[in-house]
């Protein structure tokens, strides 16, 4: 009786494994990572910019000593929302537009990693049939 689960590792050809599974895997795992990195960076950037914004403002509410010092606060508050606003939006804007270049360079990985294995497969096809036709003229 065969044991199935005895098999020879040395047949596998390791430079084929590595850039059929590795080498897409890895690219993948790195690519993830710079978007994750520039996510995260957009982020913070994006929470410091809202934080000074909001300091600034409590700084000028607290500045404030009379009527009409509450008054030209007020005034200013709607610049402030405007600038906000314009902020959140363009904030907005730059994340969709990570998520589609990382879209985009995931499905050019996928694309490339099904042309290998098609690649790969129509090889191991041709070296199978060179093999059968060989071992068919040595009988």
């Amino acid at each position: 009786m065969t044991n199935v689960f005895a098999f020879d590792t040395k047949q596998f050809d390791t430079a084929q494994f590595e850039s059929m599974f590795f080498a897409p895997a890895r690219a993948f795992a790195a690519l993830s990572v710079d978007f994750t990195e520039k996510m995260v960076n957009a982020q913070l950037d994006a929470t410091r910019a809202y934080a000074d914004t909001n300091m600034s403002q409590l700084r000028k509410l607290v500045e404030v000593k009379d009527a009409e010092g509450f008054k030209s606060f007020l005034e200013g508050q709607q610049e402030v929302a405007k600038s906000l606003t314009e902020r959140v939006q363009g904030d907005a804007e730059k994340m969709t537009a990570l998520q589609q270049e990382f879209a985009q360079e995931s499905q050019k990985l996928s694309e490339g990693s099904v042309k290998q294995a098609q690649e790969s497969a129509q090889q191991a096809t041709e070296t199978v049939s060179k093999a059968v036709t060989a071992s068919k003229a040595a009988k």
